[in-house]
């Protein structure tokens, strides 16, 4: 049984990485990021790897499930946004 607080870590985990898979989907098939801001999607992915990294050092196991799906999601998407060829 997982006590509380790890429980509320999971749960808060697993709904912000999911966030983001309905703008991920999106990208993927319409292939449009007129919309979505570059400057945005970098600082963000820069600041989920640093998170990403303190999960790691602090071997916290949520804070790196968490942040590695959320940085392949926000990093597919600047991806996305940074091969896209429609103008800002």
């Amino acid at each position: 049984m997982m006590d509380p607080i790890s429980l509320l870590g999971f749960i808060a985990c697993t709904l912000t990485t999911l966030a983001f898979l309905p703008q991920l989907i999106k990208v993927i098939l319409e292939k449009r990021t007129r919309d979505i801001s570059r400057n945005m999607y970098l600082v963000l992915s820069v600041g989920v790897f640093f998170w990403l990294c303190y999960g790691v050092l602090k071997n916290d196991f949520p804070i790196i499930l968490a942040n590695g799906f959320t940085l392949l999601f926000t990093t597919t998407i600047l991806w996305y946004k940074l091969r896209s060829k429609e103008e800002e």
